[in-house]
């Protein structure tokens, strides 16, 4: 199972600031091993967020995003103590959900 995500919510009047960084190697396809076989594609395809259960944020990936990426955005509406899930899914089927409270 991959390593859990690191992730801060922290409020500031209306808003919460939503940092996620999170663990994956995240292989393009393009790059070769040291015996000049192609290593196979294997990257973050999904990324969604939820606050108290219901769906505030998602994005879609291909292979260009760095290995660990980390992602940064913003809400209105949540507040101190409200919980908030973050789940990714990769090209192989693989997901991973963490979730953190808003502080």
């Amino acid at each position: 199972m991959p390593d859990p995500m690191r992730i801060r919510a922290q409020a500031a009047g209306d808003k919460v600031t939503v940092r996620v960084l999170m663990s994956h190697e995240m292989e393009t396809g393009q790059r070769k091993d040291a015996n000049g076989q192609v290593i196979p594609a294997w990257f973050i395809q999904d990324v969604s967020a939820s606050l108290n259960g219901k769906p505030v944020f998602r994005a879609e990936w291909g292979p260009a995003v760095s290995k660990n990426p980390f992602l940064q955005f913003n809400l209105k509406g949540a507040k101190a103590g409200d919980k908030l899930a973050v789940t990714w899914k990769d090209n192989k089927g693989e997901t991973r959900t963490d979730e953190a409270t808003v502080s």
